[in-house]
């Protein structure tokens, strides 16, 4: 008897997701904030790091930038440069950091993105859980988040950060976001080139990171 071909199945060739690499400058709340969700969205490849000097964005910058060039030729970065790369920065208030114009213009021309919160990470915190829209000092946002009921376990002393108390407030979180970020260019007469975040307070665009990675997850992510 005549033997056919063999019946075998299609394999799919399902596309590899964009890899991340995200340099922390705080590694309480913002570290605690992206393993969280690095948590939530499982299967999605990103590598958290803490770089340079604690609290010195410039050489946070520095250190995203020598580990993006050395990523193909090392076995922990699977020899495999990473598709995004982020720096998640705060300007700091009363006095911004005196570093931050440098780490800027570094990253910029590293090819790495900056997440960048005006005064501090604690500003996107607070925001899932009120509006906040007037003038902060670093210490002010962080006692906010202290007395916040919704963030239970966060203290100025001990900046512990329940990921899970967040998750479903993401939305609100982003839409407060974007709306201090269109009132800025709003105040510049609606040019956005005109804003300048380290002068703009309260600000933040790290919800622009959040959902580069939730699109990422759901393979909806373009090159940015």
């Amino acid at each position: 008897m005549r033997r056919g071909k063999p019946l075998g199945r299609k394999q799919g060739n399902r596309p590899e997701q964009r890899r991340f690499l995200i340099y922390c400058e705080g590694e309480c709340t913002e570290t605690q904030y992206f393993k969280g969700l690095k948590a939530e969205l499982r299967a999605l490849p990103v590598e958290l790091c803490m770089g340079g000097v604690h609290g010195e964005p410039k050489s946070l910058a520095q250190a995203a930038i020598e580990h993006q060039a050395r990523a193909p030729r090392s076995a922990k970065d699977r020899y495999t440069a990473y598709d995004e790369v982020w720096c998640v920065v705060d300007v700091e208030a009363p006095v911004p950091h005196p570093g931050l114009a440098d780490a800027l213009r570094l990253a910029r021309g590293g090819a790495v993105n900056v997440a960048l919160s005006n005064p501090c990470f604690e500003i996107w915190i607070l925001l899932h859980f009120k509006d906040i829209t007037a003038y902060l000092t670093s210490g002010q946002a962080q006692r906010l988040l202290e007395n916040e009921p919704g963030c239970a376990g966060y203290s100025t002393a001990r900046k512990h950060l329940d990921y899970a108390s967040l998750r479903a407030l993401h939305g609100v979180a982003q839409s407060r976001a974007q709306r201090l970020r269109s009132r800025a260019e709003a105040e510049s007469e609606g040019n956005p080139r005109a804003v300048n975040p380290r002068t703009v307070n309260p600000w933040t665009d790290v919800d622009v990171l959040v959902e580069a990675l939730r699109d990422a997850r759901n393979g909806r992510a373009g090159k940015r």
